[in-house]
């Protein structure tokens, strides 16, 4: 089962959580998923965006299969699928108002990184779920030590966010400010709860590792909302 240290994990309560950043949201997403099936919750999981069809049976394209995946112990995936890109995109609306009374945990991609470890939202973006009560940032440490323009998705909103050019290198400070800025991944945010997935870990020294959770904690984030994941795990 996968490692997950935040409190919402155990609750048993009903949650529904919006995925946004970068760097490994799909990953993320699909591990909770499992977990939480693996626990016997009713998991449901959908884009507002697009995600990539899954080919591992996990997709319902009705209620009565999505209660056929719960009954296996497994997780649902509901979307409307895109024949010509292999997409899904987000459900129909009567399909979700349906399903949505009766599933324990809703995880739902919101946001779209196109392989970057970081980025800055468009005006457009995240799309969060209206009646999301919780958001998850995502940002692989794959950013760290390398151009803005180079690692981030929408580079130049990023660059005008931190005040700098698309050349500089990203460092802890500057992924700080965009995991926590109101333009950045706490964008529409709100008074929903928000918790920080560090990704990738494993690629960075201890010392690393530290100087980034101290950057955060000194910028005001709950300790108990960082999750500092290595891959694997």
């Amino acid at each position: 089962m996968a490692y997950c240290p935040f409190d919402f994990f155990s609750d048993r309560k009903k949650h529904n959580i919006c995925l946004v950043g970068g760097g490994g949201k799909t990953t993320v997403m699909y591990e909770l998923a499992a977990a939480w099936a693996a626990c016997g919750r009713k998991v449901l999981v959908l884009t507002s965006t697009h995600i990539l069809q899954p080919a591992d049976g996990s997709f319902a394209a009705d209620a009565a299969a999505v209660h056929n995946l719960w009954q296996q112990g497994r997780y649902a995936v509901i979307g409307t699928s895109e024949i010509a890109t292999g997409k899904l995109t987000a459900p129909l609306q009567d399909l979700y108002e349906a399903l949505q009374p009766q599933t324990d945990v809703i995880l739902c991609e919101a946001d779209g990184s196109r392989h970057h470890p970081c980025k800055a939202p468009a005006t457009h973006e995240p799309v969060l779920l209206p009646d999301s009560d919780m958001v998850l940032a995502v940002a692989g440490m794959d950013a760290l030590g390398r151009p803005l323009a180079q690692a981030c998705q929408r580079p130049q909103p990023a660059a005008e966010l931190l005040g700098c050019s698309l050349d500089s290198v990203i460092d802890e400070q500057m992924l700080t400010a965009l995991l926590l800025s109101e333009q950045g991944a706490r964008k529409n945010v709100g008074a929903r709860a928000y918790y920080i997935v560090l990704n990738k870990c494993d690629l960075l020294k201890a010392t690393q590792q530290e100087k980034l959770r101290q950057q955060l904690l000194a910028a005001g984030m709950d300790e108990h909302r960082i999750w500092l994941r290595e891959r694997g795990e």
